[in-house]
């Protein structure tokens, strides 16, 4: 029996530097996890990249895939049975809820949504970030959309004191198993 398929994917906030971390709380769960990341997290991950592969098993995604690519592009990745966007920022946030689809993790959960593919985001979000009212408008959008928004203890937190090494990695896979859960029609 192969194990599901859970699309990590990351944007450009403190717990992305730990994101080896949810990989590995995904795989205590029982997932086959694919790191799908925004260019600017993947430049964060540039220099450990082959220590982030090495744990999934699988070449990170942080691009579209472009006729004549190798591997690393978006069409490489197999079917997901779920995804995680952890951690959210309000940018790929405001993005992601207006249909702006400039990054391949943008692209792929715009589109997973709508293909009836549990998706689960927790954001790690400075309360000055989130009182923007564009990032509530977003917020609205998302959860109209079916994607479960999952806020760990403390967020959004004061600005400066988001402790992306706390992250909840093991609340937000626990989420993912819910959202699954939900969406899976029991056996007669």
């Amino acid at each position: 029996m192969t194990s599901p398929v859970l699309y990590l994917l990351a944007s450009a906030a403190g717990p992305t530097q730990y994101l080896d971390d949810g990989v590995r709380a995904a795989q205590a769960d029982g997932w086959d996890v694919h790191a799908v990341l925004t260019p600017t997290a993947a430049r964060w991950w540039e220099p450990r990249m082959g220590e982030l592969e090495e744990v999934t098993g699988h070449p990170a995604v942080w691009e579209y895939r472009v006729p004549g690519q190798d591997v690393r592009g978006a069409s490489s990745l197999p079917k997901a049975d779920a995804m995680l966007f952890a951690p959210l920022t309000t940018t790929s946030t405001c993005k992601w809820a207006a249909g702006i689809t400039d990054t391949a993790a943008l692209g792929i959960v715009a589109e997973a949504v709508h293909l009836a593919v549990p998706v689960v985001a927790m954001p790690f979000w400075n309360a000055s970030l989130y009182a923007q009212p564009a990032v509530r408008v977003a917020e609205e959008n998302l959860r109209g959309q079916g994607v479960q928004l999952v806020f760990g203890p403390g967020e959004p937190h004061p600005p400066k004191t988001g402790s992306a090494r706390d992250f909840p990695w093991d609340l937000a896979v626990s989420a993912v198993r819910e959202a699954v859960r939900e969406t899976v029609p029991p056996r007669a």
